[in-house]
């Protein structure tokens, strides 16, 4: 073979193997923020019930305006975007998600914060 073709050969393996490295990041990238946006999503979800738990009278089994006594199933406390902590009070509840993968540092899995209050879910994402 000539000199020029092996260095095109050489040149090809190079940039298929950038091409498999920028591969597998996207592929991490976007696992990242899809938990991350399957534990948001889940938070809104667990946010709505705790708020019609709320609104509900407590004759139909609801809280009459208050949160105190709306706990997660144990079904749901662990879905498949990850695994979910409540602190409970009379007009406000705080929801700890965790997901299954790792975050953008590389050290701790992702985490979302929500904050819910009987007009509003706030959700502020932890990494």
């Amino acid at each position: 073979m000539g000199q020029q073709q092996l260095l095109l050969i050489v040149l090809g393996v190079i940039v298929v193997g950038i091409a498999v490295v920028v591969g597998i990041n996207l592929f991490s990238a976007n696992a990242i923020e899809s938990n991350r946006n399957g534990v948001i999503s889940d938070l809104n979800n667990f946010g709505a019930m705790a708020q019609q738990h709320y609104k509900k009278p407590t004759a139909l089994g609801g809280g009459g305006n208050t949160f105190t006594g709306w706990t997660l199933d144990a079904n749901l406390d662990t879905t498949a975007h990850g695994t979910y902590a409540l602190t409970v009070s009379a007009q406000s509840i705080t929801m700890v998600g965790t997901g299954n993968e790792t975050g953008d540092d590389g050290s701790a899995k992702v985490k979302a914060t929500a904050t819910v209050t009987p007009t509003s879910i706030t959700i502020a994402k932890n990494n």
